[in-house]
């Protein structure tokens, strides 16, 4: 197994924060896991895909439901189809092999070349869902009892693992993980986020933007603040429709691009009305 270590500086449609980028290289080194927490729109899950852009790698991604199976991620035993086949097909039913297929964890240890495995929102899952993936992330093989073969990686994946912080992860976890809380942008950072996406943006409307945009996020009891991928949006909204950045210091326009909850929407307007004038 190839031990020599990627190196990230980042990607052209990422802005990565030194702290972010150091860390993400110490756990390159390490041969660790990257545990990435930060509340939803801080761009965990497009770390994962600016990695792979930028170090030339697949990026496979597992998305972690609440009705996820860490066995799922190694590798699924069709019995059905082979009970179909053993009835009315004509295949070798006796070669199990030809129904075990492998998950998201077990093509990431069998691909070809090295790739970035993005394990997204693993908080999702049953409590004991981390404690059931330690072997395999410790060790990068597991054991297929059907066929008696043991899968083991070619090339250790980089590995991602997001959580938006939703339930406490097992200790045991957090022990092998190297661990990074990616704080919402602050408002330079997000103008460089913006420029990114919309590199033509007036300066005078990028200003009224984040004005406005960070005035909503700090209104007190939003069930769900405004994030980065919804200002975005907003963002095109007000081009699109020719919106006066002078118009954003007295109004609000396309509210529902940035709000999604209706009790927010009238939270926004019982703050608006104490605030008049």
């Amino acid at each position: 197994m190839t031990q020599v270590p990627p190196s990230y500086r980042g990607s052209a449609d990422y802005i990565v924060t030194p702290d972010l980028l150091q860390v993400v290289n110490a756990a390159f080194v390490l041969g660790r896991p990257l545990l990435v927490r930060g509340e939803p729109g801080t761009g965990k899950t497009m770390l994962a895909a600016s990695i792979a852009g930028a170090l030339d790698m697949e990026l496979i991604t597992w998305n972690i439901k609440s009705t996820t199976k860490a066995r799922e991620g190694l590798y699924v035993y069709d019995t059905v189809q082979r009970l179909y086949d053993s009835q009315f097909g004509s295949r070798d039913v006796s070669d199990i092999g030809r129904y075990i297929k492998l998950g998201r964890l077990g093509l990431a240890l069998t691909a070809p070349l090295r790739a970035v495995l993005l394990i997204d929102e693993i908080d999702k899952a049953d409590p004991e869902f981390p404690n059931d993936l330690l072997w395999e992330l410790d060790q990068m093989s597991f054991f297929i009892p059907e066929t008696r073969e043991t899968v083991a990686a070619r090339e250790r994946p980089v590995t991602i693992i997001t959580s938006n912080a939703e339930k406490e992860l097992p200790d045991a976890f957090l022990r092998r993980c190297v661990f990074h809380y990616i704080a919402f942008p602050d408002r330079e950072t997000m103008a460089e986020i913006v420029r990114v996406h919309h590199p033509d943006l007036e300066q005078n409307l990028l200003r009224e933007c984040l004005n406005a945009f960070y005035r909503l996020r700090d209104v007190p009891g939003l069930l769900k603040k405004p994030s980065t991928s919804e200002l975005l949006d907003w963002v095109q909204a007000l081009v699109l429709g020719g919106i006066d950045p002078q118009a954003l210091t007295r109004e609000m326009p396309f509210t529902g691009v940035l709000l999604k909850r209706q009790r927010d929407h009238q939270t926004f307007e019982r703050y608006l009305r104490a605030h008049k004038g």
